[in-house]
């Protein structure tokens, strides 16, 4: 049974972990530096990886960004500052001596839900996190959609009339932003502790971020028809968060409402989603090779 070391790779942490058949046997974490750039994190995914050197066959890495081809640039520099055309997949495949497969994160955690989380059963299935950003991945025909440039799925980018970005108003990092504008210098988990007391303020903060995520979860089934869009995120799946989005959807038609699922996977679905496409690419070059 093949074991995969995966690798998640964001702007707060690394998170590494061995997995064999579908299992955490094992994970370590460390905070992204901040200092050093690209090569502090492949230093950094290198010392994780180091303990456990021989034990896997195979390596995957979801990062955030833009990831096509195995090369990787920044999608909002922001997160991280990734340098544009960065040969990912070539530059960790020297560090760890196994082949690696590269995603971007959003985009795995979508695949992780599709074979193990809300997903499961379903070919089709929109996946939205709505977190520090927001971010996401849709699979049609039980096929991952990654697009010419690996851009499909970045839905925290898609803009409102007003030119604002859906990740400024429904994202941890929007929250957050809405609350200074009210006054509040606060954190998205305050505004949420807020809203639960019943502060007017924090209510209203809440209520656009759920008015800006029930617009594009509407949009988003009309786009692609999914049996069902699962949720995830600290913010999506915050205490009455979910309810709040289904509330507003809930006058729809049932052809137009978007059928809503919290997401299963939690943290890990970028970890799951990686390593099983990581087996698939390589028992596709298996097979291309016995042609």
């Amino acid at each position: 049974m093949t074991t995969v070391l995966a690798l998640d790779l964001g702007g707060s942490k690394i998170l590494a972990c061995l997995i064999q058949d579908g299992r955490v046997l094992e994970e370590q974490r460390v905070a992204t530096p901040r200092q050093g750039g690209v090569l502090a994190w492949l230093e950094a995914i290198a010392s994780l990886a180091a303990p456990w050197s021989g034990r896997f066959a195979l390596a995957g890495i979801a990062a955030t960004g833009l990831v096509r081809w195995g090369r990787w640039q920044a999608l909002n520099p922001d997160t991280l500052p990734i340098p544009p055309d960065f040969p990912l997949e070539l530059e960790l495949t020297r560090r760890l001596h196994v082949p690696v497969t590269a995603l971007n994160d959003a985009q795995a955690a979508a695949w992780g839900e599709h074979v193990a989380g809300a997903g499961r059963g379903s070919d089709d299935l929109v996946f939205v996190t709505f977190s520090t950003g927001v971010g996401g991945g849709v699979i049609a025909g039980g096929r991952l959609l990654q697009g010419r440039s690996g851009m499909a799925g970045s839905i925290g980018q898609v803009r409102l009339i007003t030119s604002e970005r859906i990740e400024d108003l429904a994202s941890g990092s929007g929250i957050a932003r809405l609350a200074r504008r009210a006054g509040h210098p606060v954190d998205a988990a305050a505004v949420f502790a807020a809203a639960g007391s019943g502060a007017a303020w924090a209510e209203q903060v809440v209520h656009q971020a759920a008015n800006a995520a029930a617009l594009l979860l509407h949009d988003l089934q009309f786009l692609f028809d999914p049996e069902r869009i699962a949720v995830g995120g600290g913010v999506g799946l915050a205490p009455g968060h979910l309810e709040r989005i289904r509330t507003r959807l809930a006058h729809l038609p049932p052809l137009e409402r978007p059928n809503l699922v919290p997401a299963l996977l939690d943290s890990r679905a970028g970890i799951i989603g990686i390593a099983d496409l990581a087996l698939r690419e390589a028992a596709a070059t298996r097979e291309d090779q016995s042609l």
